[in-house]
């Protein structure tokens, strides 16, 4: 009796450990287009805001940063007028302690969209990254719409094909090893993000990315549709649906590279369903 309650202990003390683990925050990922006010509000609400808490824009995926900044913020603004402030460090200095202190303490941090290439590069083995990985770990939600949204995985979709050397906003083929990956923001470290999911038709692209990573989990978020993740699950919000892949049954490739495997498990979402990730 006392070995069984030894062990019975011993695993609650493991489940203990790995939940002081898990970060306290959570991630509103939108999957780009228009960003509806409901939509925004909700986001605002996941947040949960107190009154001297502060908002913080990433801004370095997009071309016109100043302007994507300007067209949150007004939208924000309409919704919650408190401090917004725009941390383009693309521009300036990514050892600024005082910046890195702020963005670490920020409640709520929205990456904008773009090319989330541009993005890591200016973010990837600084301070930065540090900085809101403590912020998620310590409470704060991370919100990124189109680029912002791919950012959040550990393997980013990059949006190249490998065997290709011309740009499609979908892939045309299923070939194995054609998608390209790079180093994302790892805050989702088993679970891979892609985005404008049914606008553009990018299922061949997440099948890719599924035969790449079959331990992992597949998320396509279509435009002005988001997941709101807590732990090892996500909530669908907004207007269009999310796709999960996951679990390839016998992946092959024939002597021509094309892919194959027998299944895998399919599902379609909207607004108020709860998806199993990996987080």
């Amino acid at each position: 009796m006392k070995k069984l309650f030894l062990i019975a202990w011993l695993a609650i003390l493991s489940l203990m450990v790995v939940a002081q683990g898990r970060p306290k925050g959570k991630l509103f990922i939108i999957g780009g287009g228009d960003r509806s006010d409901a939509l925004m509000k909700e986001m605002l609400n996941t947040a949960l805001l107190n009154a001297d808490d502060y908002i913080i824009v990433l801004p370095m995926a997009s071309e016109v940063p100043d302007a994507g900044f300007a067209t949150l913020s007004t939208q924000l603004k309409k919704l919650d007028n408190r401090t917004i402030r725009n941390f383009n460090f693309s521009k300036h200095d990514v050892n600024d302690k005082k910046w890195i202190d702020s963005l670490a303490g920020a409640k709520l941090i929205y990456i904008l969209g773009g090319d989330q290439n541009r993005f890591m590069k200016s973010v990837l083995n600084t301070p930065v990254y540090a900085a809101i990985h403590k912020a998620y770990q310590n409470g704060a939600t991370i919100a990124g719409t189109s680029a912002g949204a791919a950012v959040m995985s550990k393997y980013m979709i990059t949006g190249k094909q490998l065997l290709d050397t011309v740009y499609k906003e979908t892939f045309n083929k299923l070939w194995d090893r054609n998608i390209e990956f790079a180093e994302g923001m790892g805050l989702l470290q088993n679970t891979i993000i892609d985005q404008h999911f049914l606008k553009r038709n990018r299922y061949n692209r997440l099948i890719s990315a599924l035969a790449a990573h079959p331990d992992l989990v597949c998320i396509g978020i279509d435009e002005s549709t988001a997941i709101i993740v807590h732990g090892n699950k996500a909530t669908v919000a907004g207007e269009s649906q999310v796709v999960r892949l996951a679990n390839p049954k016998d992946i092959k490739k024939t002597d021509k590279g094309l892919l194959k495997f027998k299944q895998a498990d399919f599902g379609i979402f909207t607004a108020g369903d709860v998806i199993d990730i990996k987080p």
